[in-house]
Order: structure tokens, then sequence, then C-alpha cells
């Protein structure tokens, strides 16, 4: 009788296991594939956003230049930057009341504010303007991002780029200035979409 309910506790414990492990298989058949959407979600949120502050960075340098208080070196950035550099290493943006072409010894435009103490008397332009709390058109440093994202989907630092000249899909860049920015990543994302396309 002793042997008898060894053998069928035995037996009980053997089936339990074998239920609890294809219960764990299940589990682990539906948690691992929802594990590598929530992934994939994450890193579509973490690309939309760097893509947005990337064009933003853009939107920013160009009403800056637009306003004038950004030098262009060239017609053909088109108020844009010509290139990640501009936006990371940054550029000399100015004060806009402080414009560069004030008449020297007279007042800048629209202003009270006195234009530079050089040559009063000549008329001539000044190359910079000079405030009576010290600032100058020369303006400070401004950086526009502190460095350029890794592209989540990609995982490399790198960014499809487009100029103003270019087509709105083209895929290789011309080189003028940076209009817009797209990840290189072929992909598709959960919506269907291509990454190429955000």
């Amino acid at each position: 009788m002793l042997m008898r309910k060894k053998k069928s506790q035995a037996g009980y414990s053997y089936v339990e296991m074998m239920v609890t492990a294809t219960v764990l298989v299940v589990l682990a058949s539906i948690a691992v594939p929802m594990y590598k959407w929530d992934q994939k979600r994450r890193k579509e949120a973490k690309l939309r956003v760097y893509l947005q502050q990337m064009r933003d960075a853009i939107d920013l340098y160009k009403r800056y230049a637009d306003e004038g208080r950004i030098l262009l070196e060239d017609v053909e950035q088109m108020g844009y930057p010509r290139d990640f550099e501009d936006l990371v290493e940054g550029v000399t943006v100015s004060d806009p009341v402080f414009t560069q072409g004030a008449p020297v010894g007279g007042t800048l435009p629209g202003t009270n504010l006195p234009g530079s103490e050089r040559n009063r008397d000549s008329g001539a332009f000044s190359d910079r303007s000079t405030s009576p709390f010290g600032e100058t058109a020369e303006g400070n440093l401004h950086r526009f991002l502190l460095r350029i994202p890794v592209d989540p989907i990609a995982e490399v630092a790198e960014w499809g780029m487009r100029s103003y000249q270019d087509d709105w899909d083209a895929t290789s860049w011309g080189g003028e200035n940076v209009y817009d920015v797209y990840s290189l990543s072929d992909k598709k994302a959960l919506d269907g979409t291509y990454y190429r396309d955000w």
C-alpha cells in the first residue's frame, strides 16, 4: 500500500511538471514577440523625437538667417545650414537689433541706439555696431544641436540629407545646404510606412 502511494505521488509530480513546462513555453512564445514589438515601438518613438529635434534646429537656423542674425557665406545656402557641422559646432548669431551695415555716427534703423563711434562725421558704414550695454553685432556662438544623434533604427550617427534645391524624395544630397533629414534605414515601421519616408 505504501509503495503504491509513492508511485502515484511520483506520477502526479511528473504530470504537474509537464503541464507547468508547457504553460511556460506558451507564455514565452507570447512574451518574446511582445517584447520585440515593444522594443521596436520604443526605437520608433526615439526616431521621431530625433528627427523632430534636428528639423527644429534647421528651422531655427533658417529663422535666424531670415532675420539677418546669421551671416551666410554662400547664396546657395538659401538661409539653411551648410551641413550638420553648422548645427553642432555652431555659428555666430547676432542680436536682431544690431544688424550689419548700420550708418556710423547715426542710429540703427527703427531705434534710438547709436552706431559705432568711429568716423562719426564721414557717414561711412561700419562693420559693427555697439549698444550702450556693451553688446556688439558680432553676437555669440550659438549651437543648435549638442551632437548628431544616433539613428535608433540604423544604429549609426548618419542621416540622409536633402538640400532646398533637391527633389522632395531625393535619395542623394545635392550638398548646397541642409533643408531636411531622414533615416537611412530601408526597413518598415509598425504602421507599414518606411522609416526613410518619415
